[in-house]
């Protein structure tokens, strides 16, 4: 059982579920795509979005994992809609594929939740020869916003609705590198510390979502785009710690919070009305929060997007 539960200004607490913080709320006529929505806090959020009446889309690397989740959603709210999607956010090739088929699909998207990603892994390079943190929770995420942001333009102009990009980060974000994004060294086996690299993928959903901002707001676009901390979580996350199984399962039942609870601020962020209109935001527990001076830096988030834009050419 999660141990805080004062609750924020927005009357939730980090003890609230997906469940309670979209409670009354109708998400008929949205569409929305999951990535990661295979496993843990994904096939959670995209669960509760479908019992609000959402179309979920689920990006998953794993189909049959996909299906799977989908099978169970669906036998449990029939009318769910839902559909599953083959995605790779470590392949740039996978990504666009992606992209591609939906948008021949003629699927509108109001909502883009990236929440896929891995933490502290050996070092290891991606199929693009990109060092595999941050190619797949930062670039995957990246490239598919990238290439699905004119279909949200549009959507959110026929819609009349306001479209929302959601990005996972984490509070271990405080923990990158000392300089925040080691531009120079992404690929540095030698300069590689598995959680200060998952740290610096963090910072940079949070600078990703923070220069959306600053571009949406010079075109006068109605998209808004926040980054947020799930929780503490036990998913398979922790696989690669040696500590990590025994710790979820001695202590995670008073530390950790459970997936329903996991899952609640990015469904908050994705549906609530109290949201509307917040952009460039970090939230934890379904709350405003504030990021370390690296997640509020604007030129680091310039730098950021250059940066990414020439790895993605």
């Amino acid at each position: 059982m999660w141990l805080l539960r004062r609750k924020g200004p927005s009357g939730f607490s980090s003890s609230s579920t997906a469940e309670e913080v979209t409670d009354g709320i109708d998400g008929t006529g949205l569409t929305a795509i999951v990535t990661g929505a295979s496993s843990g806090i994904g096939s959670e959020t995209a669960r509760v979005l479908a019992l609000r009446g959402v179309h979920v889309i689920m990006g998953v690397r794993n189909l049959e994992a996909g299906r799977n989740v989908k099978e169970t959603i669906v036998n449990e709210n029939p009318s769910a809609k839902i559909d599953t999607m083959e995605l790779d956010l470590s392949s740039m090739a996978s990504v666009r594929k992606f992209a591609s088929d939906y948008q021949s699909s003629g699927f509108p998207l109001n909502i883009l939740i990236n929440n896929a990603g891995i933490m502290a892994t050996p070092f290891g390079l991606s199929k693009d020869n990109i060092e595999q943190q941050f190619a797949t929770n930062h670039l995957g995420h990246f490239l598919l916003t990238d290439l699905l942001l004119e279909n949200m333009k549009k959507t959110a102009v026929e819609s009349e609705k306001e479209g929302r990009i959601v990005n996972v980060s984490s509070e271990a974000h405080r923990y990158t590198y000392p300089e925040g994004i080691q531009f120079d060294g992404i690929n540095d086996e030698s300069r590689y510390n598995k959680m200060q690299a998952y740290g610096q993928s963090k910072l940079s959903n949070i600078l990703h979502a923070n220069e959306l901002t600053r571009r949406f707001k010079e075109e006068g676009v109605n998209i808004t785009a926040n980054s947020l901390h799930p929780g503490i979580i036990t998913t398979n996350l922790f696989r690669h710690f040696n500590y990590g199984n025994g710790l979820a399962n001695t202590v995670g039942k008073l530390i950790f919070k459970n997936v329903q609870q996991g899952a609640a601020t990015t469904c908050y962020v994705a549906l609530h009305p109290q949201v509307k209109g917040v952009s460039g935001e970090y939230f934890m527990n379904s709350n405003l929060h504030k990021p370390t001076q690296h997640g509020q830096d604007v030129d680091l988030a310039k730098k950021l997007w250059d940066f990414t834009t020439n790895l993605i050419k």
